[in-house]
């Protein structure tokens, strides 16, 4: 059932205007907030080491060179979503996308495929529909993701971690902090709806690892 709390847009912490990669204290304190998110699950699995998952028990694919994404697909929830470009308000916190039905990639992030850990965003529910990372909650370690890059590559990425973070004590540097390999991450909200903020107290973040 679609969830019948609703929010409006609502962005707290701030983006850094650069690459991820080379993350520093200093924003350490910045919160993901994407608007229109439906209740979180109960539980999520072990958090892994600080940085990011990383499965050293094979070796990585090579990098890739920069290409802006083009489209995402997650088989094991029916997503399949074009996407968008977001960039950064005038107040230096993330855009956020428009409607309920597109994913947007942050485009200070790497793009999928690059070294380093690439950004994508979108809603959970919108107006009272199920968004498109409606169910991002419910992926498991081992599903597959692929997105379809400008260059004609398409990159898969294995999901390694699904977690569920408060808002106020969400792991900055874990999550947009350098890794080793070309990663992927996939944020939404969860938890409860504050009315008072017009938010949802919690954020769902999926971390995946390039798999070819």
């Amino acid at each position: 059932m679609i969830d019948s709390r609703r929010g409006r847009a609502v962005s707290s912490g701030r983006i850094p205007r650069r690459r991820l990669l080379g993350l520093v204290a200093s924003v350490l304190s910045l919160l993901l907030a994407v608007a229109g998110c439906s209740g979180a699950p109960d539980a999520t699995l072990p958090a892994g080491p600080a940085g990011a998952p990383s499965s050293a028990e094979s070796a990585a694919p090579a990098e890739l060179g920069a290409s802006r994404p083009l489209r995402l697909r997650i088989p094991s929830i029916s997503v399949d979503s074009g996407l968008i470009d977001l960039g950064l308000r005038t107040d230096g916190t993330m855009e956020v996308p428009a409607d309920g039905s597109t994913v947007g990639w942050y485009v200070n992030s790497p793009t999928p495929g690059e070294l380093g850990p690439a950004v994508l965003a979108a809603h959970v529910d919108w107006k009272g529909e199920k968004g498109v990372f409606y169910d991002l909650r419910d992926t498991e370690p081992g599903d597959e993701i692929d997105v379809q890059r400008a260059d004609g590559t398409t990159v898969g990425f294995t999901v390694r971690q699904v977690e569920q973070y408060p808002k106020a004590e969400f792991p900055t540097a874990k999550v947009y902090g350098d890794v080793d390999s070309a990663q992927l991450r996939l944020i939404t909200c969860g938890g409860e709806f504050d009315s008072s903020a017009r938010s949802y107290v919690d954020n769902i973040v999926v971390y995946a690892e390039r798999s070819t």
